[in-house]
């Protein structure tokens, strides 16, 4: 089984979110004005402010994520993925982190919104080693409406979790990562891995 359909068949195992009536900006704008909790929400989403413009001309992505950050306990400085940089994306299957075992880690994402309102971003990974799956992750990153000069972008922290221990979990692990909203479209794929070494 290829990774995509490993995808395809743990987003279809895992998925029973039923998604509502897609609205445009525009129309959650203007739903129910004279609402005050529902003001309060739009204004909460950034619906009332001045939406930034495009990361680049002609830029038809809806969710641009500009940044990952591994965040290691035991590193005194986060590893940084530079996701606006081509050299970094191309790179970034070839190279392995370190990570020390029985270290806590987690990811921070930096991204922004474009175009429309995203509902049920969630980030999905899956991690192998020697080929074989062992670790599936499906967080859910909440819904948000394109970036505005107060809000210019959105960061959302994922759960801590503890790097595996002992001579059999040591070395080389890749992760597929993927952003997938509600309605199945995936905004960033990407193929990265790191090597959990001894304390």
């Amino acid at each position: 089984m290829s990774e995509e359909e490993e995808f395809k068949q743990f987003d279809e195992e895992n998925d029973t979110y039923k998604v509502g009536e897609k609205k445009t900006v525009e129309e959650y704008k203007n739903l129910d004005a004279d609402d005050e909790a529902l003001r309060k929400w739009k204004d909460s989403l950034g619906l009332g402010g001045d939406v930034l413009p495009l990361e680049h001309p002609g830029d038809e992505r809806r969710v641009v994520i500009q940044k990952i950050q591994l965040i290691v306990d035991t590193e005194p400085a986060p590893i940084t993925f530079d996701l606006t940089n081509e050299k970094t994306l191309k790179d970034l299957a070839s190279k392995r982190y370190k990570i020390k075992e029985k270290s806590i880690y987690h990811l921070k994402i930096t991204f922004k919104v474009q175009h429309e309102i995203i509902t049920g971003l969630r980030y999905v990974q899956y991690t192998k080693k020697a080929g074989i799956a062992v670790d599936k992750i499906d967080d859910h990153l909440g819904s948000y409406a394109p970036n505005t000069t107060k809000n210019p972008f959105y960061e959302v922290e994922l759960p801590e979790s503890e790097a595996p221990s002992g001579f059999l979990v040591r070395g080389n692990y890749s992760a597929v990562s993927k952003f997938i909203d509600d309605d199945k479209n995936n905004h960033l794929t990407l193929n990265w891995g790191v090597e959990i070494v001894k304390r």
